[in-house]
């Protein structure tokens, strides 16, 4: 399957959790959270599992259940960047760790990296509830000559969040090209690449750097340059507009609770927890599209493991688990009926992220081979140290 392929998969299961949702919100009043059951069996009644994990994708009782169940012991690393991630295993050799959570267009960087093996998929019960179009994205990158490395767990988007009693900006001309404006100078943030890949989508709309929404960029290193280094000068320029670059998600909660930041190019999980807590924040996509990425679990060469991984990943891909997941992250579901065990709040919140035809517009990070995300480190450390 192409990559461009794998893009109209990831755009149409983003349209259909919409639909879903919006379903579930017309025929359900509040849903209680209730747990599968996950019996224990002769295979994963005991022992334990290492897992190299993004710090708020499990939240609330989602591991605590499933120890509970089975009787696994579920040993956690977090990390809070996919580089981080990666310099650990690289480091390692995956030494330790049964189980990692690779975001779907890192696959060219971990093939590189040579940790990771196949899944046995007849070992998998609960599959079939994986979104098909999901499912298809991690095939489309992940599925190499041994067999299939990589499978959906959520996926989420990067676009802009602010506070809502303090960002006075007309929201319906929401743009990247706002964190850029005169209203919010000294009280923006961002991650340093995620600035400039804002900015450059920015100035693609406007005409300013045609660049194919920056997808030339991931061409060769000539066209990588050629488009980056004038948006580099331009934030750099502008660094003045930057309160704080955020490197985490509770980093990016507290720009926005303790720290002044206005608005900011942010996840969505972090921003619409706040929201659903009912903090002064807010999240939406620009005009321009937010940026969607599906982060999965990809199994390590080195898992002494292995059962107990196939029994937390079944626990995972039922509809309960997955909307628990959601709903306590802010993130969004890949389980079919998943959205039936999301709150009320949850379902709002979706809806206002992405108005009107806003997941018409979505742009999912394409795959990213390793000279890429070399160059891009090294252009987001010049805007950071400049």
């Amino acid at each position: 399957m192409s990559k461009s392929k794998s893009t109209m998969d990831l755009l149409k299961a983003a349209r259909l959790s919409r639909r879903s949702v919006m379903k579930a919100a017309a025929a359900t009043g509040a849903v209680g959270f209730t747990v599968p059951l996950v019996t224990r069996n002769a295979l994963s009644s005991s022992g334990e599992l290492n897992l190299l994990m993004w710090s708020d994708e499990f939240p609330g009782d989602v591991i605590p259940n499933f120890e509970k169940a089975t009787g696994i012991k579920i040993n956690q690393t977090p990390f809070s960047q996919n580089e981080e991630q990666i310099n650990k295993l690289q480091a390692t050799g995956g030494e330790g760790f049964d189980l990692c959570q690779p975001t779907v267009s890192r696959a060219p960087q971990f093939k590189d990296l040579a940790v990771t093996t196949p899944f046995d998929l007849g070992k998998l019960k609960n599959l079939g509830n994986v979104l098909p179009a999901m499912m298809s994205s991690s095939e489309a990158l992940w599925k190499w000559e041994d067999g299939l490395h990589h499978l959906p767990h959520c996926w989420g988007s990067e676009a802009l969040s602010f506070r809502t009693d303090l960002y006075k900006g007309d929201l319906s001309k929401l743009s990247y090209g706002s964190l850029w404006q005169e209203d919010v100078k000294g009280h923006t943030q961002g991650r340093g690449h995620s600035f400039i890949l804002g900015i450059g989508l920015w100035w693609d709309a406007e005409g300013k750097q045609p660049s194919n929404r920056m997808l030339d960029s991931y061409k060769d290193e000539d066209n990588f340059k050629r488009l980056w280094d004038p948006i580099l000068k331009f934030a750099i320029d502008n660094k003045a507009w930057v309160k704080q670059f955020w490197d985490s998600a509770d980093n990016t909660k507290s720009g926005l609770m303790e720290n002044d930041v206005w608005l900011g190019q942010t996840w969505d999980g972090p921003a619409l927890s706040l929201k659903k807590e009912g903090k002064p924040v807010g999240y939406q996509a620009p005009k321009e599209g937010a940026i969607v990425w599906m982060d999965g679990l990809t199994m390590l060469k080195a898992s002494k493991n292995q059962e107990q991984v196939y029994a937390f990943i079944d626990y995972l891909h039922t509809p309960e688990v997955s909307g628990m997941v959601a709903d306590g992250s802010g993130y969004n579901p890949i389980i079919t009926g998943a959205d039936a065990f999301t709150s009320e709040v949850f379902k709002k919140n979706f809806q206002e992220a992405y108005p009107g035809d806003a997941l018409k517009n979505l742009w999912p990070w394409p795959a990213e081979p390793s000279w890429f995300a070399e160059l891009r480190s090294q252009y987001e450390a010049k805007f950071k140290a400049a």
